[in-house]
């Protein structure tokens, strides 16, 4: 049995999708500000495998709250893995390229440094800390630009837009590789299996490709749902925000394609897939 923390995010609601026959945790049966309940839950229900798809991922709210964002995002990943290990049970968790300092053009990879610009980035980072101090068998996949049919994202946020205006402004010197929900989910059942059966853990990266900045990227979604709309670039600078955003999010899935032969996802074909599901193709 798979065990699933998240029933309602972006990633969770795919994994429901895809696994149904898998058990789903959402606040209610686990709050993630309560670390000891979230172990509880896996001694509790000794699954086969545990995947943690829950995260507070409000990047300006972070800011705000790094205490609780902190609970949910370290503390938490870190007392399902110590439940995990203690019960030999492969744990896998999902990362963000957030944990990076957005510096250079060069995609990341596993051994890069970390040095994360916010509160977000640096309790994501202290999660990963937590889930490999425990020991156990892990996995952790880095992921960036997650976008689906369901919950918030920038393509849904654009369709709304673009109902109203038929022109905007969107940043074009953050550079990154928009991920579907549906292909990370795959990606962790597939690794999950694979862990199961005693492949190598670790720290993997998985973001789409090719590589665009926020501005093509939503110049795409239009073209391909047939809005007409008008997309300016503009730099970071002139829309700040409390948290800063990586300039560079672009993430080198080599390790990820060599040790499990998974390949980054073309986001293109998830993005058809996306708008089609939402009516807007």
């Amino acid at each position: 049995m798979i065990l699933v923390f998240g029933r309602t995010g972006q990633v969770a609601t795919e994994l429901g999708r895809q696994a149904p026959g898998a058990t789903f945790l959402g606040r209610e049966q686990a709050d993630l500000t309560d670390p000891g309940a979230c172990a509880a839950a896996i001694r509790e229900r000794a699954p086969e495998v545990v995947i943690n798809a829950a995260a507070w991922t409000a990047v300006d709210k972070a800011e705000e709250d790094e205490a609780t964002a902190r609970l949910v995002n370290a503390e938490a990943p870190g007392a399902m893995a110590r439940a995990c290990a203690e019960a030999a049970i492969p744990f896998l968790h999902v990362s963000t390229d957030y944990v990076f300092d957005g510096s250079g053009e060069r995609p990341w990879t596993e051994d890069d440094p970390v040095a994360p610009l916010g509160a977000y980035g640096r309790t994501k980072l202290a999660g990963e800390e937590a889930v490999r101090a425990v020991g156990g068998q892990h996995l952790i996949l880095r992921t960036s630009w997650v976008f689906s049919a369901h919950g918030t994202n920038f393509v849904k946020t654009m369709l709304r837009l673009s109902e109203t205006r038929d022109a905007l402004t969107v940043v074009d010197d953050q550079i990154g590789g928009p991920t579907p929900a549906a292909d990370i989910a795959a990606t962790l059942l597939a690794l999950a299996e694979r862990l199961r059966q005693g492949a190598p853990g670790g720290t993997y990266h998985y973001g789409g490709q090719p590589h665009v900045s926020w501005q093509r990227f939503a110049c795409e979604t239009f073209r391909r749902a047939g809005r007409r709309v008008e997309v300016t670039g503009i730099p970071s600078a002139d829309y700040p925000t409390p948290a800063a955003r990586p300039l560079n999010s672009r993430m080198d899935g080599a390790k990820l394609m060599r040790d499990h032969g998974i390949a980054p996802p073309d986001w293109r074909a998830g993005l058809d897939a996306v708008l089609a599901e939402l009516g807007a193709a």
